[in-house]
């Protein structure tokens, strides 16, 4: 028999309100499961998931490239309660959302599923059968999501990696974190319409914070490291500035094809192996072939895949100021350099007033940045403890109620819960 790799965690992994707080989700979704798509199942035959959202703590659009990120998973997570069937079909049920029904023996692309959930249901299948892997049984899941859509915590990245690792134990692949989250990006790419790179699913997959290097061949290198950002007095935040994610996929697909158009006049896939003197040398021609703007993302770039092993370094010799001015930096060469803060609409630029209110109350006491794919969203803040209340209160005027969340980094990635039903 094939053995899992599907890390499986008992609630006192969790912090004690926390395991309190998953149990009731469980014994919810149990309910739901139950209720909703899985009738005939009960007791133990109900197994419990849970895929934490992500931090990008630097490398800001640099893994499309092949460069260096530093990214971390975070107690906010999506949780699922899933049982199987006898026949091929997937059957979602999630709180506010329609439910849906995905017969994965069909592996065809469907234009009309294209920036749904059922699209990468069944991408993840399509990446199974072409590594020669016998079809997953059918299941019934229901989900509960704690990762807000459009913060920048990668909510499509924590639903890949949850629908993956449900894949995986059912189907006794015995494949690892890192293989779901090639599925994942492959259904995000292929079946959902989305370009994304690798780094928010490895992120969600591996947990505590994560040094990945794309560069490396034929796997991305990895590097675990731990950080309680709490022992140096701040509070890690992101504040969501209530600007529309919506319809903003050619903003982010502009951002690796220009990247990629500079690197094509090196005779180079991408920019890894494009330094700033290769730059300077032929700035001329990159601004005639792909435009000003991609000679300032591409600077950007060079500077930021850098960026990542510094903070990494900062972070384990415990130099934390050098680590927030690394922060800073990435900041603002995302704002002048890779442009990413708003789009062209000068009316609606919330992240660049959420970034200059929180350099005002912060300083260079604490740093803030971008926080994910930008152009909407979220920022992240690094807050002196003792300035916490003031920082949260001055935001949440601004951006409304709740917009501001503290965020804890999850020292594992996505999971199976041991959760036996007695205990719930």
């Amino acid at each position: 028999m094939t053995p899992l790799h599907i890390p499986v965690i008992g609630l006192d992994a969790f912090p004690r309100d926390s395991a309190y707080h998953h149990r009731a989700r469980a014994a919810l979704l149990a309910s739901r499961l139950k209720e909703n798509l899985c009738a005939h199942a009960g007791g133990d035959a109900i197994r419990y998931y849970s895929a934490p959202g992500r931090t990008e703590l630097g490398g800001n659009h640099t893994d499309h490239n092949n460069g260096c990120v530093l990214a971390a998973s975070v107690d906010l997570d999506m949780v699922a309660a899933a049982c199987p069937r006898n026949d091929h079909i997937i059957s979602l049920f999630s709180s506010g959302y329609p439910s849906l029904s995905v017969d994965i023996t069909d592996l065809a692309p469907r234009a009309s599923e294209r920036g749904t959930p059922a699209a990468i249901l069944r991408g993840i299948a399509a990446w199974i059968a072409e590594r020669g892997l016998p079809a997953c049984p059918g299941f019934s899941v229901a989900m509960d999501s704690e990762v807000p859509a459009g913060s920048g915590l990668s909510s499509s990245a924590a639903f890949e990696l949850l629908m993956a690792a449900i894949f995986d134990d059912f189907g006794r692949y015995g494949l690892s974190p890192v293989k779901w989250a090639h599925a994942g990006k492959f259904a995000e790419n292929e079946y959902f319409g989305k370009p994304c790179g690798l780094m928010d699913q490895l992120a969600c997959a591996l947990g505590g914070i994560s040094f990945i290097d794309f560069g490396a061949v034929p796997e991305p290198r990895i590097e675990n490291l731990s950080c309680d950002f709490s022992d140096y007095g701040l509070v890690l935040a992101i504040v969501a500035t209530d600007s529309d994610h919506g319809d903003l996929t050619e903003e982010y697909a502009a951002i690796p094809r220009e990247m990629k158009c500079v690197a094509a006049l090196f005779d180079q896939k991408n920019l890894r192996e494009v330094h700033t003197d290769d730059l300077i040398r032929k700035v001329r021609e990159i601004r005639e072939t792909c435009g000003d703007r991609a000679f300032l993302r591409a600077w950007h770039f060079a500077h930021e895949t850098e960026r990542p092993a510094r903070m990494v370094a900062a972070l384990e010799r415990n130099d934390i100021d050098e680590y927030l001015g690394l922060v800073r930096a990435s900041g603002l060469s995302s704002w002048t350099l890779l442009q990413n803060i708003h789009t062209a609409a000068p009316k609606r630029q919330s992240l660049g007033i959420a970034l200059a209110l929180a350099e005002d109350m912060v300083g260079a006491r604490g740093a803030s940045r971008v926080h994910g794919g930008g152009f909407a969203g979220t920022i992240q803040a690094y807050v002196p403890e003792a300035d916490f209340p003031h920082f949260s209160a001055r935001m949440e005027t601004l951006f409304g109620p709740a917009s501001v969340r503290k965020l804890t980094i999850r020292p594992f990635g996505v999971c199976r819960i041991r959760i036996e039903s007695a205990q719930i």
